[in-house]
């Protein structure tokens, strides 16, 4: 899967996506990441990509005329109009189911706003998707680029040595992970849960099973509305259905 990131801090980027799982497997082939700067295509010998904005305020606005380049650049180099991303705090908030969606893609372009933000009118031209990772505002869109790209990449088949663990993580059917352990059995006074030491695969299944629902109950309960649960597990741990308004 192809991740093009333009941006006005490309070694930000290439420093941190470098690394780690994500690294690894730009290295084997299943990602390529490409930090584009921005700077790069702008008409300003000074390497200038933003002004006062119009209307007067605070801070600067990034500039159409180079974003738009570096775009038209990509897109003859991808070959077709690619989905587009902008980080925003105008955008819905990005979701585990998101990331599997846009895992689907070929290539994805992100645009990183810093500043006071980007021209609108190249916004209208080439974004297709406006995407926030949170209610907060930070600096940049690097950091929320990042982010999507880790979360996405987890679901491209190849990138995770275990296959398995992907399918078993937190927000699987909107359940947060159950509780893991490692050795050593005992640590501080406290010993790692008899079934796991069963051997008892099934049963095993089951605790974790519960485990995930209690641990969702407890810290989200919000995402119990529409998890995935049996009328029996709905019953036995007393959630409310969606439906039912409550």
């Amino acid at each position: 899967m192809n991740f093009y990131i333009l941006t006005l801090f490309p070694e930000m980027v290439r420093n941190a996506l470098n690394t780690s799982i994500i690294g690894k497997a730009s290295k084997k082939g299943y990602l390529n990441i490409e930090a584009v700067n921005i700077r790069d295509y702008t008409a300003d010998r000074h390497q200038k990509a933003d002004d006062y904005p119009y209307g007067g305020g605070a801070g600067m606005v990034m500039q159409a005329q180079p974003i738009y380049d570096a775009y038209c650049a990509l897109k003859e180099k991808i070959g077709y109009i690619p989905r587009t991303v902008y980080l925003t705090p105008q955008g819905p908030t990005f979701t585990q189911h998101m990331a599997k969606e846009m895992a689907q893609e070929d290539s994805i372009v992100f645009l990183c706003g810093h500043y006071e933000g980007v021209d609108e009118r190249v916004l209208e031209e080439i974004v297709t998707d406006y995407v926030s990772i949170g209610d907060y505002v930070l600096t940049g869109g690097e950091l929320p680029a990042m982010v999507m790209v880790d979360a996405i990449s987890r679901m491209v088949p190849g990138v995770l040595t275990n296959e398995t663990s992907g399918q078993s993580e937190s927000f699987e059917g909107n359940l947060l992970e159950y509780p893991q352990y490692t050795r050593p059995y005992q640590w501080n006074g406290k010993a790692v849960p008899e079934v796991l030491m069963s051997g008892d695969h099934r049963r095993i299944e089951m605790w974790r099973r519960e485990q995930s629902i209690l641990r969702t109950k407890k810290y989200r309960p919000d995402l119990l509305k529409t998890a995935e649960l049996t009328i029996k597990e709905k019953a036995l741990y007393q959630v409310n259905d969606e439906k039912s308004g409550e």
